[in-house]
């Protein structure tokens, strides 16, 4: 068990997860009881609403699919509302384990933005992901003005005082990266925490090309900022 800080929430965008979430939601649950736990349902079509709200979850349903840019962005303005210090965000799909929690609980007080960092091996990774990771990552380095090793990882720690002054405006896959190409700009500190690697054979939810358009975007409006 963990103490964590009296005002820190953990934020889940969901999209048709009702396969994994209620696993997810009672583990977390397991390693720190008291947190405040905020399910954004993304106009799922399936039971993630409903199973969220039988676990006690805070949950804030989009009416149709808006995106994961979009139902982080509405988690951020919930917790600033709410007067919460931290905000962490973790993934519906079981490819973050809640036992890292406590990693990210541990640098509250250090650092402004904590990034779950995963192993990129290809012994851990899919060739494609361990390639589309290892690319963006770099970008993410060089326009970003700071070494990110794994810009992907949905698993990360905000300081909500620095969220307010970001203005990240992408609602697609994108926005996470947004986000840090804007650390940059805001000398915002970065700290890498290292968590587990998992992968359970699911379909990424990342539509390549498309997201891979936006990325390239994104880099575009760095370069002329």
């Amino acid at each position: 068990m963990n103490n964590t800080p009296a005002k820190t929430i953990i934020l889940i965008p969901a999209y048709n997860a009702a396969q994994q979430l209620e696993k997810l939601i009672t583990q977390i649950k397991v390693m720190v009881p008291a947190i405040d736990i905020l399910v954004i349902n993304d106009g799922s079509t399936d039971e993630t609403s409903s199973i969220a709200k039988s676990q006690n979850c805070i949950v804030l349903t989009n009416e149709t699919n808006q995106g994961k840019g979009y139902s982080l962005k509405r988690g951020f303005s919930y917790a600033i509302d709410k007067e919460y210090d931290y905000l962490i965000t973790i993934d519906a799909d079981l490819q973050h384990c809640p036992e890292d929690i406590s990693r990210f609980i541990n640098d509250t007080g250090k650092d402004q933005i904590s990034i779950g960092t995963r192993e990129l091996s290809l012994n851990k990774m899919p060739l494609s992901r361990w390639l589309s990771n290892n690319l963006t990552s770099l970008m993410v380095s060089v326009f970003g003005g700071k070494v990110i090793r794994d810009s992907q990882s949905g698993f990360r720690m905000f300081d909500l005082k620095v969220l307010k002054k970001m203005k990240a405006e992408s609602n697609r896959f994108d926005f996470e990266s947004e986000l840090l190409f804007q650390t940059g700009l805001f000398n915002i500190k970065i700290n890498e925490v290292p968590i587990m690697t998992i992968y359970n054979n699911e379909n990424s939810s990342i539509s390549h090309f498309g997201d891979t358009i936006r990325f390239i975007k994104q880099i575009w409006k760095r370069i002329m900022l």
